[in-house]
């Protein structure tokens, strides 16, 4: 049918030309299909983000509040392939561990994996005692020292992983809590803003073009 034949058609004859698209996470996180994604035409599918929880991965309700977000860029038949877009933690998760007299200490950097993904990151940390603005700074500091650290030990994959389970967490806070007595360190947010290619990094953006089913390496997102 041409794209004139199609202009043509009703919502409803659109929508019965519409297939539906297995959504499929990435390797490191299983492989599992995580959704499904109605379109008319593959093509279209590619830069398109799915969002779930890490409970829909992993069935453990007490993970509920860790929202990750995939992006679509392969299509091969009837499966939509992503990548690791970004997570964040939930607001009301993130309201529960402020408390009176107490302190919040933020940290906003970008970071560079061992395989040459760069990803900005929004890591938290709250004391048990309200602190005074030098230690804020020294914890900020550690903050953005170990999380450096850690991603250019680790592959892009082994880091988003370990960083959405919080597996560097306890690393971060044994460190931080040498400043001041803390009660928790998190990942609040994360963001992939660029990918590896052979020319260098390049902006990690995707635009669909008709016809191609895969993303140009180095344009994942």
């Amino acid at each position: 049918m041409s794209s004139a034949q199609k202009f043509r058609l009703t919502g409803r004859e659109r929508w019965r030309l519409k297939k539906w698209f297995n959504v499929v996470a990435p390797e490191y996180f299983g492989s599992v299909a995580i959704a499904t994604t109605p379109a008319d035409e593959p093509w279209k599918l590619l830069g398109r983000r799915v969002a779930v929880t890490l409970y829909d991965l992993t069935g453990d309700i007490t993970q509920v509040h860790i929202n990750i977000y995939f992006q679509i860029w392969k299509i091969e038949g009837e499966n939509a392939y992503t990548i690791f877009k970004g997570h964040e933690l939930a607001r009301d998760y993130l309201r529960s561990l402020t408390r009176r007299k107490s302190s919040k200490v933020s940290a906003i950097l970008n970071v560079t994996t061992k395989d040459g993904y760069v990803l900005r990151l929004n890591i938290m940390a709250w004391t048990t005692y309200r602190c005074g603005t030098s230690q804020r700074h020294a914890i900020r500091k550690i903050l953005m020292e170990q999380a450096t650290k850690i991603a250019s030990e680790k592959t892009f994959g082994e880091f988003v992983v370990g960083m959405v389970f919080g597996d560097y967490n306890q690393a971060i806070f044994n460190e931080a809590k040498k400043i001041y007595p803390l009660r928790k360190v998190e990942f609040a947010k994360s963001k992939l803003i660029a990918v590896p290619t052979p020319e260098g990094l390049k902006k990690a953006v995707i635009i669909p073009k008709p016809g191609v089913l895969e993303a140009p390496y180095g344009t994942s997102l």
